[in-house]
């Protein structure tokens, strides 16, 4: 769809939200992305928006309301321009964090029908989440038009998956040099049927079976055990199942399951909930283990993980049902690939201070002359200075201790700002996130009920 806009001329901006995916994973620079796309798209309302931002130096961080309103309907409003029509897409917008948000970015979007002079539209692909449907329900019905995809005629949907498995697994058989028919047409639509219309299971099972020495054993590991046709989450869940019971543990010897369990649910657990996405060596010194240590213990999840040949690229998984079905102990029937939320955050937030207060110190980029401005140090000199495992642990070791909810007052926290606060500060700021640091430095006073005179005198 934003391909085709975008031939067409249409396309104003767009946005794709990602949990664990940093920026991308919240609200906070939703507005100002598509405030800065559609200053560069249109060019009647870049001098409007140029404006704004003059008049409003601190418009990052003001609230989302008023970011709507300076930045984007303001300008739309007094734009020169007559019956011009412009499309803004949002995609997966269920994926943001923060239910009240997606509620609010719907509600002011849905604002844009009393723009007299031009047209925005406004095209948003969501999962049916709580929060969404409350958003569009508070909308009058002549404002969105809505497209259910479990409405579409099952025959067609059907159709698609089978036309998919047939030109994805031939693929698979002439890589493989197999002679004889398969799979054959009753195979097929047996996959079809289990994929109860879930484009995520056919994806899913092609790439276990393309990812093998021996597809034809892959695809009857799928095909094996029993089907149902009450849910196809249900179906979608088996195969999970099946997947990590074949991938993680496979014919290794039961003294070693526990091992494997084990670095599985610290390795891809911290992937499924991680706040921003890492590659292998990142992710391995974040974890404090030997990239040859992940690099294994991911290999044999492709099916599920997107690891590039690419060391530099991060890791991601492939689609959100991975991670909800990971989450989830109703889900996950087999409960040990079940990852505890909260365990995994509490684990994250230990390697995050233990990573701080090994490698943060004063001057950490070695500017030798006093006054430079930040302005002026190169990226690339900050960048190699602060790894980005490092980023990442100044960045969000307060989210994942919110996260992990511990019982305790961790004393460690007090003792890691004795030594390293100015320090950590001098990172937020080399990396442009001071502000957030002031942030996380009163959630934690909150957190921990800590005076704050206590804390920054004692941390001074």
């Amino acid at each position: 769809m934003a391909r085709e806009l975008a031939e067409k001329g249409r396309l104003a901006a767009s946005f794709f939200f990602s949990r664990g995916r940093g920026d991308i994973s919240h609200a906070g620079v939703f507005f100002t992305t598509i405030a800065t796309q559609l200053a560069e798209h249109v060019p009647e309302l870049g001098p409007l928006i140029s404006k704004a931002i003059d008049d409003h130096s601190d418009i990052h961080k003001q609230m989302l309301r008023d970011q709507w309103q300076l930045l984007i309907y303001e300008p739309l409003e007094n734009a020169p321009m007559q019956s011009k029509q412009i499309v803004v897409v949002i995609d997966a917008l269920d994926e943001c964090e923060g239910k009240d948000d997606m509620k609010l970015i719907l509600q002011l979007l849905a604002q844009a029908k009393n723009l007299q002079t031009i047209q925005l539209r406004v095209f948003v692909t969501s999962r049916p989440e709580i929060p969404i449907l409350l958003g569009f329900g508070k909308m009058a019905g002549e404002t969105h038009q809505d497209f259910v995809l479990h409405d579409i005629p099952p025959l067609e949907i059907n159709h698609d998956i089978s036309v998919f498995f047939q030109q994805k697994l031939s693929v698979v058989k002439a890589e493989h040099g197999l002679s004889t028919p398969w799979p054959d047409e009753p195979t097929i639509q047996l996959l079809v049927e289990r994929a109860a219309g879930l484009f995520i299971y056919a994806a899913t099972t092609y790439r276990f079976i393309q990812d093998s020495a021996d597809p034809k054993e892959q695809l009857s590991i799928i095909l094996s055990g029993e089907y149902t046709s009450a849910s196809p989450t249900e179906n979608l869940d088996k195969i999970y199942t099946k997947l990590l019971q074949y991938s993680v543990i496979g014919d290794r010897p039961p003294s070693k399951h526990e091992a494997l369990l084990q670095s599985f649910r610290q390795i891809v657990g911290s992937i499924v909930i991680i706040s921003d996405i890492l590659t292998i060596k990142n992710l391995a010194n974040l974890l404090c283990l030997r990239s040859g240590e992940v690099k294994k213990a991911l290999d044999s999840l492709r099916s599920v993980l997107n690891i590039p040949k690419d060391e530099s690229q991060p890791v991601r998984i492939f689609h959100p049902s991975f991670r909800d079905f990971l989450l989830d102990k109703q889900r996950c029937s087999d409960r040990r690939f079940w990852i505890n939320e909260k365990e995994r955050h509490n684990d994250l937030f230990r390697h995050c201070l233990q990573l701080m207060s090994k490698h943060l110190r004063q001057n950490i980029c070695d500017i030798r002359e006093p006054g430079v401005l930040i302005t002026e140090i190169s990226k690339d000199m900050i960048q190699s200075a602060i790894k980005a495992d490092l980023q990442y642990a100044c960045r969000y070791w307060v989210y994942h201790f919110q996260q992990g909810n511990s019982v305790e007052k961790d004393s460690r926290i007090l003792q890691f700002l004795m030594q390293h606060l100015l320090h950590w500060l001098e990172v937020l700021s080399l990396v442009g996130e001071v502000s957030e640091g002031v942030l996380m430095i009163a959630s934690l006073e909150k957190i921990l009920k800590v005076g704050s005179s206590l804390c920054f005198s004692k941390s001074l």
